[in-house]
Order: structure tokens, then sequence, then C-alpha cells
């Protein structure tokens, strides 16, 4: 099946997309919500040229959707359009466990036209950070709940000794 994936440039939104090629499905592009504003993305702040180098290293294309925040649910639903003119039957999404975000992203993918996929859903939290650190990815902690963690995880890269740091620390 062709599907697009809803991509925050983060670990969750990665292991989905690599479910989804592990299980033979075609990825049409990435979708990226960009803040038009900071001229980054959404959530993870990837400006344009990390944007690009996430596609050109997965070898899928980009599909940059500008939003402000009383646009954001019609510019996503817009890119998700896109897609589907694509050839994508679906919309691949990253979430494990809020409720509310899944519903949200299945009403964008029924306005859209697109069936919603949910691989990493109800899947335990520390069971898929393990899967990724299994798998190989490199994921690089940019920043931390300074109520939460010391602040000397920023930078790290996330190994079996950071997640061992989160669960000692509650996280």
């Amino acid at each position: 099946m062709k599907f697009a994936m809803s991509y925050s440039c983060g670990k969750d939104s990665t292991l989905a997309l690599h479910k989804m090629l592990e299980q033979g499905h075609e990825p049409v592009c990435l979708v990226v919500m960009v803040n038009e504003e900071a001229g980054r993305s959404y959530f993870h702040g990837a400006d344009n040229e990390m944007l690009r180098l996430y596609g050109q290293a997965l070898g899928i294309p980009v599909m940059s959707c500008p939003a402000r925040g009383e646009t954001y649910a019609s510019a996503f639903e817009a890119g998700l359009a896109r897609a589907r003119d694509l050839g994508a039957a679906a919309a691949c999404f990253g979430d494990i466990d809020i409720d509310g975000n899944r519903r949200w992203e299945e009403e964008r993918c029924a306005a859209a036209g697109l069936e919603p996929c949910f691989p990493l859903w109800q899947r335990g939290r520390e069971e898929l950070v393990h899967e990724i650190i299994r798998l190989g990815y490199k994921c690089l902690i940019k920043s931390v709940n300074r109520t939460l963690l010391p602040p000397e995880l920023t930078g790290r890269m996330l190994d079996a000794e950071t997640v061992r740091l989160m669960k000692a620390a509650g996280v």
C-alpha cells in the first residue's frame, strides 16, 4: 500500500516509518508541518536544510506544509490531500497512546480521503525506545524538561545508559 508518513523528525515517527517499510508498504512522501513564523518544523524544529537532508537520507520526498496555529489543521489536510494525489491510500502516524491526538489525525485523514495507520499504537514506550536503539537508529536528545531530567542529558545520544538515567528519574 502506498502511504504518506506524518513525519515529526523524531524517534516515534521514524520507528513508525520503519515498521511500515518492514511490512512492505511504499511511502510517497514525508508530510512535515512547518511553523511559518519560525521557519522550522513543529515539534522538533528542523529547518529547511535539515528537512532536505532527512528526505535525502531516507530517499523519500519531503512535503513541507507551512502553517500558523490557526491554519494548522487545514494545512495538514491540504498536505494529506496532496499525498493522496501522489497515490497515497493511507497516512501513517507515530502516535503511541494519546487518544485525543489519534482522533484528531483520524478526522484529518477522513477529510483527505486517506486511511489512518498507527503501527506503534498501544505498545509500551520503553519497549519502543529499546527497539529503536536495537535497530541502530541514532537519536540525539536536543532538549530536556529540566524539572524531570538533568540538563546534561542534552546533546547525548539515546542509548541504554540514557534510558536507565531517564527511568531512574521517573520518565
